[in-house]
């Protein structure tokens, strides 16, 4: 019913995806690393965009790929995401009072209004950290690792199963042989993944106090972190998702409202298993498959065998109201 409203408010088409092919932007998957700036003059927009069938979609990037213009466009209902040539689209400037009734807008302020555990300096967990109805969203974690991905723990879920992969960008930089085997598993079908930004650089520094750690390390561009990640995943053939996670879970006050003014939607977790938080129905849970975080897989498959974990794993956009 928003959707409704929201075209009839714009004297436009219901939203859809419904386009000509020519107009979605050519990926591949690569066969070696691309730079980050192999996607120029990349930022963030909010505009009301219309294409030839009339097709109404949100605009939340500008960039240029390959000398040719780029949009990243959301659906307003079903937040899914894509890359759009710009010249298939009439887009104009618009104000988050246009797109209050929205799911998308709606998801985004929840999120920004949902702040977790208040502590001294920083808040903990803070977004959205679960779902409604039954079954649970799977979401793993790739901040940067030595060691290599959990292939063996990802090769044990259901074919289509769908997961979303919190990336960082030193993850993906570090681990492209890795990249490309999550590639080729969604391409086969055996996953079905939506990629998270989870920061380009997740700094850390052990024993550091969390107000002064994460992206509340001095002199952290939180506005860098968070587009340049996009800007990867782009330049290796992949679209980001409307959905942002904290490194660490960890945020403030000011970097909420960054995650909201790129018009992302703050996620949390309330099954974080190696915690041993216990998963119920709508839980949005956490494992790490970088490596680090084996107790956390352990304690899925064993919840998996055991029926404790909430079926079915539905798909992160999903999730929010």
């Amino acid at each position: 019913m928003r959707a409704v409203v929201f075209a009839l408010a714009l004297g436009l088409a219901a939203p859809a995806f419904a386009q000509e092919s020519s107009c979605a932007v050519a990926q591949s998957d690569p066969s070696k690393l691309s730079h980050v700036d192999a996607v120029a003059d990349y930022r963030s927009v909010l505009q009301l965009c219309k294409n030839g069938t009339g097709a109404t979609q949100i605009a939340i990037r500008q960039m240029r790929l390959g000398g040719e213009a780029a949009l990243l466009v959301a659906d307003a209902e079903t937040l899914q995401t894509r890359l759009e040539k710009a010249a298939c689209w009439t887009c104009r400037d618009a104000e988050e009072s246009e797109l209050a009734d929205t799911r998308f807008s709606h998801a985004i302020a929840k999120s920004a209004q949902a702040p977790g555990l208040a502590k001294r300096g920083f808040l903990e967990n803070a977004g959205l950290t679960r779902g409604s109805g039954a079954g649970a969203f799977l979401t793993a974690d790739l901040c940067p690792s030595s060691h290599p991905l959990d292939r063996a723990f990802l090769e044990t879920l259901a074919p289509h199963t769908p997961i979303a992969l919190s990336i960082s960008g030193l993850w993906l930089t570090h681990h492209f042989d890795d990249y490309r085997w999550l590639l080729e598993r969604r391409a086969s079908g055996a996953l079905d993944i939506l990629w998270t930004d989870h920061s380009y650089h997740h700094q850390f520094t052990k024993g550091e106090p969390f107000d002064h750690n994460f992206l509340l390390t001095p002199g952290v561009d939180a506005d860098e972190e968070i587009l340049d990640t996009e800007r990867l995943l782009i330049a290796n053939g992949q679209t980001p998702s409307l959905f942002f996670r904290f490194p660490g879970l960890i945020s403030s006050a000011p970097l909420m409202q960054a995650a909201r003014k790129h018009h992302l939607i703050a996620l949390g977790a309330d099954a974080w298993l190696a915690l041993q938080q216990k998963p119920k129905a709508g839980s949005i849970v956490l494992v790490h498959v970088n490596g680090n975080e084996p107790l956390g897989l352990k304690i899925f498959a064993r919840d998996e065998r055991d029926g404790k974990m909430p079926a079915p794993l539905r798909a992160l956009v999903e999730a929010p109201d």
